[in-house]
């Protein structure tokens, strides 16, 4: 043996380095992983963070690179078991969002479609919304925000008090007059006459 050389390890098959290589050569190699169960899981994994409609949950899948057939066959299913139902969706929606952030049917209609919901489910969801209601909550924006206005002209109180709603999905009239209504409890009506305000001029306000 030369000198400086290292004398040969040899295998062990009770666990030598050459006895692991074999052992990892002999292994069969895995099998590729199943497209429909992977693609439940990533559907499983959305709707763990929170509830789903079933446009949104294709799109998820899109993005992971599921074939449109594989996304079909497990959207079926899901729809099928009663984990993903768009109408219950936009029931639930209207009742959360009108409740938290006092949105009015417009903003709700255009938000249930930008998540995908068919025209027929959102119209039935944002019917369910009682007007008065939806009036009284109206109020309630208006009454919150009105201390918040004190001290600027009333013009300017008016379109940012109306110009909220507006944002909200509330019609210009409706918000025309909530807002007079409630600083009708302030001011006097010869006050709000000099206002000179209109219904028709809140319409833009009502467009954004």
């Amino acid at each position: 043996m030369a000198f400086g050389s290292r004398p040969s390890r040899p295998s062990s098959p009770e666990g030598g380095r050459g006895g692991r290589d074999e052992s990892r050569a002999d292994r069969p190699p895995r099998p590729p992983a199943d497209p429909v169960e992977a693609a439940r899981q990533i559907c499983l994994n959305q709707l763990d963070h929170a509830p789903r409609t079933r446009a949104e949950l294709a799109a998820g899948l899109r993005r992971k690179g599921v074939e449109d057939e594989v996304a079909e066959q497990v959207l079926g299913r899901f729809a099928e078991v009663g984990l993903i139902d768009d109408a219950v969706f936009a029931q639930l929606w209207v009742s959360s969002r009108h409740r938290g952030k006092g949105l009015a049917r417009r903003a709700l209609t255009q938000e249930l479609r930008r998540k995908g919901v068919a025209d027929d489910a959102v119209a039935e969801a944002v019917d369910g919304l009682d007007p008065e209601l939806e009036l009284a909550t109206a109020r309630a924006l208006v009454d919150r925000r009105l201390r918040t206005t004190a001290g600027l002209p009333l013009q300017a109180r008016v379109r940012r008090l109306a110009g909220m709603l507006a944002r909200k999905g509330y019609p210009a009239g409706t918000a025309f007059r909530v807002v007079k209504e409630a600083l009708a409890a302030e001011l006097e009506e010869d006050e709000l006459q000099e206002a000179g305000l209109a219904v028709d001029e809140l319409s833009a306000l009502d467009d954004r």
